[in-house]
């Protein structure tokens, strides 16, 4: 794969006890150095122009002149320092690289996955939250709509928190789907099924919070039955997904058990999905915070698109799981099945 990556990203540092620090991405370049094909990019940061895009335009301001002067704690868990607006723009420049990237034709081996942060699904329009300042799978989005005429782009976001800044940008537009496999309860506590978009936007949004214990197969399930057949009838001409590790069964942070070669599957699902759909495929960096599993996680990406074919899960999927994609069905009107 070609990854994106910027020096200018490690300057963010909340702190060594922060779990969202510049040793997530260190951690993912040595476990990647033991792997063949890698290509690092480096690409131009955003400016302000493309975070006003998705964002208001006084918290762009806000959120510049916070860090200009030293930075702070903007609430408890978002950290930032005075080289943290520096780092939002390199990490939204390094998503709008893989939508570039892939829209110019980058497959197989070459296909793009930005190594960017701080994350960003969780920053909605006019604040920052949950470890993002700015909302790099949006930007990238919008980007892509208003660089190359791209007429509708799908986000599928695999951590394990609920995006809800991706989905708060665009529920009401009929352009950009969001879809989001969660933990149900976790942070930030949005995600709920019958949240589907309004407006233009109705049906557009799809959620499936998974309880805690859900593994492979739940995933696997939900994906095929419930977001695969609504991207494809969805037809982007993008797909990104908003790729996070903490799902993982070893993460300490949450409650699924996905496994590594779980990724791969997941990874294999939304490869063959793009190219049902003739949709480019790029993968933007979120969360995951156990070093190792993060590591793991987007080598075992690469992998796949290295030709590697991850095994299956070898259990069925839970009775809870089957309720959920239930629900979500029944929500987006697809009828039993």
């Amino acid at each position: 794969m070609n990854f994106g990556v910027s020096d200018v990203c490690a300057e963010h540092d909340p702190g060594d006890r922060h779990p969202e620090n510049p040793d997530r991405i260190r951690a993912i370049k040595r476990a990647l150095q033991k792997r063949h094909g890698i290509e690092y990019v480096t690409a131009e940061p955003a400016d302000e122009d493309d975070a006003r895009a998705v964002h208001d335009a006084d918290y762009v301001a806000e959120i510049r002149e916070f860090c200009e002067d030293g930075g702070g704690s903007w609430d408890p868990d978002t950290i930032a320092v005075e080289a943290t607006w520096r780092a939002a723009l390199a990490s939204a420049g390094l998503a709008m690289w893989t939508a570039d990237a892939a829209l110019d034709g980058g497959t197989g081996r070459a296909t793009p996955f930005s190594l960017g942060r701080p994350p960003g699904h969780h920053a909605v329009a006019d604040d920052a939250m949950g470890f993002c300042f700015l909302n790099n799978a949006a930007v990238a989005s919008q980007h892509a709509i208003d660089a190359h005429d791209v007429e509708r782009v799908a986000v599928f976001d695999w951590d394990v928190h609920h995006g809800n800044g991706t989905q708060d940008i665009f529920y009401d537009r009929d352009d950009v789907f969001y879809g989001s496999i969660h933990e149900d309860g976790l942070y930030p506590g949005t995600g709920d099924i019958d949240e589907i978009g309004t407006g233009d936007g109705e049906g557009a949004t799809m959620n499936a919070p998974l309880p805690a214990g859900a593994d492979d197969a739940d995933y696997r399930l939900l994906f095929d039955e419930a977001f695969a057949p609504a991207i494809e009838s969805f037809d982007p001409d993008l797909f990104l997904v908003s790729a996070g590790f903490d799902a993982h069964r070893h993460d300490p942070i949450s409650r699924l058990h996905v496994s590594t070669d779980g990724y791969g599957m997941l990874t294999t699902q939304v490869r063959d999905l793009a190219e049902r759909c003739d949709a480019a495929l790029g993968f933007v960096l979120e969360g995951g915070y156990s070093l190792d599993t993060l590591s793991e996680g987007v080598g075992m990406v690469h992998e796949v698109f290295d030709g590697f074919v991850p095994e299956g899960p070898s259990s069925d999927p839970s009775d809870e799981a089957a309720d959920v994609l239930a629900d979500v069905r029944e929500a987006h009107g697809f009828g039993s099945k």
